[in-house]
């Protein structure tokens, strides 16, 4: 596959464009996340959702440690150039590693950040042994 189309986006200073991770059929957004070059091109090549994790400085094959993939179903690029829009199909049903459906889990009520989300599976659980 030839990666020309990596060119066409505006990536920020340091080398990553931002990407939001949408469950097909549903619509509802499942994640927030960035990608680099090398990120991106391997989503595209194996259609399964590769990240690049700013604290930890590398690749981050969503799933790896938790066995919930992301399957890609389609990959998307913002009239600006600047923003990456994944429609996914969720292994497992769990897209966070609090062990919810969707990182956001939480709401503003009075003032406050309230868990509305029930946890699906133990994260403990999850990465036991990882």
């Amino acid at each position: 596959m030839s990666e020309s189309f990596l060119d066409e986006i505006k990536w920020t200073d340091d080398g990553l464009v931002p990407v939001i991770a949408q469950e097909t059929g549903t619509g509802r957004v499942m994640m927030f996340a960035w990608m680099n070059r090398e990120s991106l091109a391997e989503t595209a090549e194996t259609g399964c959702a590769v990240y690049w994790s700013r604290s930890r400085q590398k690749l981050w094959r969503k799933g790896e440690a938790s066995g919930h993939q992301q399957l890609v179903k389609s990959i998307s690029l913002d009239c600006d150039e600047d923003v990456i829009l994944l429609e996914i199909e969720q292994q497992g049903g769990i897209a966070c590693h609090t062990g919810r459906k969707s990182c956001f889990y939480r709401r503003l009520e009075d003032g406050e950040w309230k868990a509305v989300e029930p946890v699906l599976k133990d994260p403990a659980e999850i990465y036991a042994g990882k």
